[in-house]
C-alpha cells in the first residue's frame, strides 16, 4: 500500500479536514467518496460520512450534511470544507495511480481512537449492476451497522446479493492502516455552536449546588430528623433530574430520528 511521503501528508490533510469540520466530541468517523474518470478526463463522484458522538449512552451515527443545521452553521460556507475535503481525496487518487499504480474507483476511510484505515476498491462502477443508492445502504449496513430492518425489501435483497457476492471473493478491496497522534479535539472556536443539552449536565457541580442550598435553608446539623429530611429530599430531586435529563435526550434523539426518516438518501450526499 502507498508508501510514499506525498500520499502520508495527504492522509494527514484528510484527518485535519474531518476533525476541523466536526463541532463536538467524537468517538469513531467513517467515510465513502467515489472518483470515477470520464472519457473527457472529467471527475465525478460523490462523497459522504458519518460520525458517532463521544457518549456513554451509544448513539446515532451523525451525517455530515445535517452539521450545518445541528449547530446553526452557515451552510455555504460548510460546504467549502466539502468541497476541500473531496479535492484531498482525488489528490489522493492521483498520488496512488502514480506511486502505486493503484486505479481505485472507491474509498472508505474509517477513525476510531488513533487507527486510521483506508480500504480502496478497484469495482467499476459506471457499469456496476449496483446504483449509487444501493452502495449507500450496502455501506451504511456493513460499516455504520445499520440494523437491516431498517432498509426498504429492495435494499434488503442487494445488500444480501452484495454480501454473497464478497464471500465469493468479488467486490476485493485494498486496505492502507496506520497509528497516528494527531490531537482530534473538536472545533470549539470557528464555530457558532448554541448551548447544546449535554452542556447542562454536569453533575458534580450541581450536586454541590443542591447541598449548598440545602444546608442554608434547612440549617441541617449530623444526624437526626433533619439529616433523613435532606437526604429523602435530594434523592428527590436527583431522581427528578435525572428524568429531566432522560426526557431531553429522548426528546432530541426523536427529532434526529425523524430528521433522518425525512431524508432522502440522495440528500445525503454530495455529488461531483
Amino acid at each position: 500500500m502507498p508508501k510514499g511521503e506525498t500520499i502520508k501528508d495527504l492522509y494527514s490533510e484528510i484527518r485535519k479536514c474531518l476533525f476541523y469540520m466536526i463541532p463536538e466530541k467524537w468517538e469513531s468517523i467513517y467515510l465513502y467518496a467515489s472518483v470515477i474518470q470520464r472519457d473527457n478526463g472529467e471527475e465525478t463522484g460523490e462523497m459522504f460520512f458519518y460520525y458517532f458522538p463521544k457518549s456513554i449512552i451509544k448513539r446515532n451515527p451523525i451525517n455530515v450534511y445535517q452539521i450545518p443545521q445541528k449547530f446553526n452553521l452557515n451552510e455555504e460556507e460548510y460546504i467549502k470544507l466539502t468541497d476541500e475535503l473531496y479535492n484531498y481525496i482525488k489528490k489522493l487518487r492521483h498520488e496512488c495511480q502514480k506511486y502505486d499504480k493503484i486505479n481505485w474507483t472507491n474509498i472508505t476511510i474509517s477513525i476510531e481512537n488513533v487507527e486510521f484505515l483506508a480500504e480502496y476498491n478497484c469495482e467499476d462502477l459506471i457499469n456496476s449492476i449496483y446504483s449509487n443508492e444501493d452502495r449507500m445502504a450496502i455501506w451504511q449496513y456493513k460499516y455504520l451497522e445499520y440494523p437491516i430492518e431498517k432498509f426498504t425489501k429492495s435494499q434488503r435483497e442487494q445488500i444480501e446479493a452484495y454480501l454473497k457476492e464478497e464471500e465469493n471473493g468479488l467486490h476485493q478491496s485494498k486496505m492502507y492502516t496506520e497509528t497516528f497522534y494527531q490531537q482530534h479535539e473538536h472545533n470549539s472556536i470557528e464555530y457558532d455552536v448554541n448551548k447544546k443539552v449535554d452542556e447542562y449536565i454536569k453533575e458534580d457541580n450541581e450536586t454541590t449546588d443542591f447541598t449548598m442550598v440545602d444546608s442554608e435553608q434547612y440549617q441541617i446539623q449530623s444526624g437526626g430528623f433533619f439529616k433523613r429530611r435532606k437526604n429523602r429530599l435530594l434523592n428527590e430531586i436527583l431522581t427528578i433530574r435525572n428524568a429531566c435529563i432522560c426526557i431531553c435526550y429522548l426528546f432530541q434523539l426523536l427529532c434526529r430520528l425523524i430528521l433522518e426518516k425525512n431524508m432522502s438518501p440522495m440528500a445525503q450526499m454530495l455529488k461531483y
